[in-house]
């Protein structure tokens, strides 16, 4: 499929060259004619010079043919008025744009354009990194949220079966890392010894949920 990008600076050549080479045809807009010498030598695509709110710009680069629209430049406005006209004027359903302030990215969300945070990500990749296992989250939403985050169950939740846990912690359980593969979750899946148990929830419930799955389940009342 063809794919246009706005931005030719690290981010945007890094995925102009993976998706080239997986088959797809590219078009990658800049304002500075020199960004394109960060593209290798062998690229084929279309270099644009100009701007990609530009309606002739963006017709230069196909974009009536495209079937994704990526804005990476180093602008968070500009990203997100081109990501605005791809998809308002030329009907482009699949836009991306990244985004560096985290509360702008909140508003675009609500607005239905997918963002990348730039700098949320870049500060949850870190904390994931220095902290204690399971303490920063796999993944959590641009609004703040939403998280999906590992959790630790007490030894005695082991022959649980996973629905009856959700039931208790009233949270839903995306997933179970067993032996380094992910379970996907049935109703008659049980949780044993050595799972990794994954839970996507608001994260003002994680401390509670937390507390829950540290300690024996209750038991039910006859």
């Amino acid at each position: 499929m063809h794919i246009v990008i706005m931005g030719c600076g690290r981010v945007g050549s890094t995925l102009a060259h993976i998706l080239e080479d997986n088959g797809h045809s590219i078009a990658i807009i800049d304002r500075d004619p020199q960004a394109f010498r960060r593209l290798r030598a062998g690229f084929r695509g279309r270099r644009v010079t100009g701007v990609g709110f530009d309606r002739d710009v963006l017709t230069e680069a196909g974009i009536e043919s495209a079937a994704a629209y990526v804005a990476v430049s180093s602008g968070d406005n500009s990203n997100i008025i081109s990501a605005r006209v791809a998809r308002e004027t030329f009907g482009v359903d699949n836009v991306v744009a990244r985004i560096y302030d985290p509360r702008r990215a909140e508003v675009y969300q609500r607005l239905g354009i997918p963002t990348v945070a730039t700098v949320r990500w870049t500060a949850d990749q870190i904390l994931r990194r220095i902290l204690p296992e399971g303490a920063e989250p796999l993944w959590r939403d641009p609004t703040g949220t939403v998280v999906l985050a590992e959790v630790t169950v007490n030894p005695s939740w082991i022959g649980t079966r996973v629905v009856d846990l959700e039931d208790q912690v009233r949270a839903r359980a995306a997933f179970i890392n067993r032996m380094g593969e992910a379970v996907v979750i049935t109703r008659t899946t049980v949780v044993q010894e050595g799972d990794v148990l994954h839970v996507i929830a608001a994260e003002r419930d994680m401390d509670r949920i937390n507390k829950v799955l540290a300690v024996a389940p209750e038991e039910d009342e006859d």
